[in-house]
């Protein structure tokens, strides 16, 4: 008999309190300090000295020296002119479906009036220039492309560049055609050849050229960054977001499943290989509250597994402590259990799934049914597939619309409607001893707000009081 591949954490017959509940949820160890002093002398040697730098540092990493660290338009061009017509297609439908659902998200303004002459309104401002990072290594994202490009679009960004890696086919040290491709579906137009922590420094900071090709500024800086990333990316990230936005530093992907005990076992475990794929630190969790259900995955996992492609990093990350199944008392420990791992994905395959569904507070994205598998949204939901990991769906949300913007709140009174209030005003500020807020307020209606002995005098004389 196979031995089983994911462990089995065995939640059954224990009243947990929160704090257990977090901590016997699995996760992927990252060590980080390592990477940060391998980060930021790169951040460091960008910001000094610019194109030069980001040349070296893909000569280095990506074994290429970019002769145009900006894309040619021409290379776009000619990158959809040879895409093959089926992935074009795709990717169109991808687009025509994240623009559909982005232009719902767009956030409106409003107003709220208070009283007479008093109102505050809320603007809904987009952020100017943003860089969004595509990542390459074990494969190649032109949904991520999509993900990042059609809400920033949507949202009103101005100015919009993509740093993405060069191919490890190409000798001229270009992006992969595919990623060039979709830029180009999308209008993008500003695509630089670079990848890994000094693109994020190139964002941060800008780079000032080093060919005469570059210009005298290669990149202008961005206002925010986004895009997912490996440990290099993700610190060098952490390390920029003190004076650069950033969307959110972002761990090995994740995907937790509700199960009960009529889903059905073998698309489960293609749902958790699916995941898996994806790196050998991702985390895949099954939550059921039957042993008979988790042992039929079991067996599925040892038929599949050896038969899909990838079938090393598959086992890796299916066997690695960031991976279980664990089995509940009942479907409400199995939600318990499933808002405390705050999966970046979380499919619900479950009889009542819509009443699950109601009852999931920590999720990035929640896949309802067997028919809404996370690869769906990975390229063609019309959702988007950039999600808070490592248990961050606590309290962040995924990427979206409002990533791409800012609420500005827009106070308006008139002398009536600050005359209403100017003297309670004033009672406030000198209760926090902050005296000059009230004669500031006060200024606009008395003579002398700075004469304490008459000011009540002068208050009621004003009509203030």
């Amino acid at each position: 008999m196979a031995e089983n591949i994911m462990r089995i954490i065995d939640l059954r017959g224990q009243n947990l309190s929160r704090a257990e509940l977090l901590a016997a949820m699995p996760r992927a160890a990252m060590g980080t300090s390592e990477a940060t002093d391998l980060v930021r002398p790169i951040l460091e040697d960008v910001k000094e000295r610019g194109a030069a730098a980001l040349r070296d540092f893909e000569e280095k990493f990506d074994h290429v020296r970019p002769a145009n660290l900006r894309v040619p338009k021409g290379a776009m061009q000619e990158a959809v002119k040879t895409l093959d017509p089926e992935v074009r297609a795709a990717i169109e439908e991808s687009v025509r479906r994240a623009r559909a659902v982005a232009a719902n998200q767009v956030p409106k303004d409003f107003h709220t009036d208070l009283a007479p002459g008093a109102r505050v309104a809320e603007r809904w401002i987009p952020i100017q220039r943003v860089g969004l990072y595509v990542p390459g290594g074990k494969a190649v994202y032109p949904s991520s492309v999509i993900m990042n490009a059609v809400p920033a679009q949507a949202a009103g960004v101005e100015s919009l560049a993509i740093a993405t890696p060069p191919a490890r086919d190409n000798n001229e040290g270009l992006p992969n055609k595919t990623i060039l491709a979709t830029c180009a579906i999308l209008g993008v137009d500003e695509v630089y050849a670079v990848g890994g922590a000094q693109a994020i420094a190139m964002f941060a900071y800008g780079a000032k050229g080093s060919e005469p090709q570059d210009g005298d500024v290669l990149c202008d800086p961005v206002d925010k960054i986004t895009g997912p990333g490996n440990i290099f990316v993700a610190t060098a990230k952490s390390l920029v977001s003190a004076f650069v936005g950033i969307d959110a530093v972002a761990g090995p992907t994740e995907i937790g499943i509700i199960a009960d005990k009529d889903a059905n076992p073998s698309l489960l475990a293609a749902d958790l290989i699916g995941q898996a794929e994806h790196d050998e630190l991702a985390g895949s969790v099954l939550f059921t509250d039957s042993e008979e259900l988790a042992a039929k995955v079991q067996e599925s996992l040892n038929y599949r597994v050896p038969r899909t492609e990838h079938a090393e990093r598959v086992h890796t990350s299916l066997s690695g402590t960031q991976s279980a199944i664990v089995l509940t008392d009942g479907l409400d420990q199995s939600i318990d259990a499933a808002n405390a791992y705050a999966a970046e994905h979380l499919e619900i395959q479950t009889a009542n799934a819509d009443e699950v569904v109601k009852r999931i507070k920590n999720a990035g994205a929640i896949f309802r049914g067997p028919y809404s598998p996370v690869p769906l949204g990975d390229y063609m939901s019309g959702s988007n597939h950039v999600l808070p990991t490592g248990g961050t769906a606590r309290f962040a949300a995924g990427l979206g619309v409002h990533t791409f913007m800012k609420p500005v709140e827009v106070i308006e009174y008139d002398e009536e409607g600050l005359k209403e209030l100017a003297a309670r005003i004033n009672a406030f500020a000198v209760s926090e001893d902050l005296p000059a807020h009230g004669e500031c307020v006060l200024s606009r209606f008395v003579k002398d707000p700075y004469d304490k002995a008459t000011l009540d005098a002068q208050e009621k004389e004003a009509g203030l009081k």
